[in-house]
């Protein structure tokens, strides 16, 4: 094995370290939450923007969840990262994101070789299923996600697996593997 490739595979725990990242609840992977606006008189933060890091350790991926308000996905480095989609509604977001009105799955992968496809930056509308999990091959991926108005944890609807591949039956198996209960 050469040095660069060693250095690679050393890379996630010094980014966990620089970045103090923790595990996330519930969704998985491990994160910080790097900024967030000022308080609305709701109580949710104008914005946040969070940097996550997951790698190719079974069970270490984000788990299927949905969120009130688009979220904007950023790839930083690391190997391409799969973006699994499952519409629920909603319109297309600029830069991205699934047709009014839902259809099928989806999956978007994440990465630097935005000429063969990849994206660099990738919007998920508000209320569609999403999970992710490094590409076939890949060992970690650091990347973040942005939201305005700010992410707060009561926001977070966790999915269920038997729900959703019913809704899906195409798509049971991979629900299941993205799922937590």
């Amino acid at each position: 094995m050469d040095e660069q490739r060693r250095s690679h595979e050393r890379l996630p725990e010094a980014l966990i370290d620089f970045y103090g990242l923790a595990p996330l609840p519930r969704e998985g992977g491990r994160f910080r939450r790097t900024w967030a606006g000022p308080e609305r008189p709701d109580g949710r933060p104008e914005g946040s923007a969070i940097v996550m890091l997951l790698t190719d350790a079974p069970g270490d991926f984000s788990a299927l969840h949905r969120l009130p308000t688009d979220e904007i996905w950023h790839f930083y480095r690391g190997d391409p990262l799969t973006l699994f989609l499952l519409p629920d509604g909603g319109g297309a977001a600029e830069g991205g994101g699934l047709p009014e009105g839902g259809g099928t799955a989806r999956t978007v992968v994440l990465g630097p070789d935005v000429l063969a496809g990849q994206h660099v930056q990738f919007t998920v509308p508000a209320g569609t299923w999403m999970a992710a999990e490094v590409a076939d091959g890949g060992s970690w991926s650091l990347f973040g996600c942005t939201m305005a108005p700010g992410f707060t944890f009561e926001d977070y609807e966790h999915g269920d697996a038997a729900e959703l591949a019913a809704r899906f039956p195409q798509e049971a198996a991979r629900i299941t593997a993205l799922s937590r209960p």
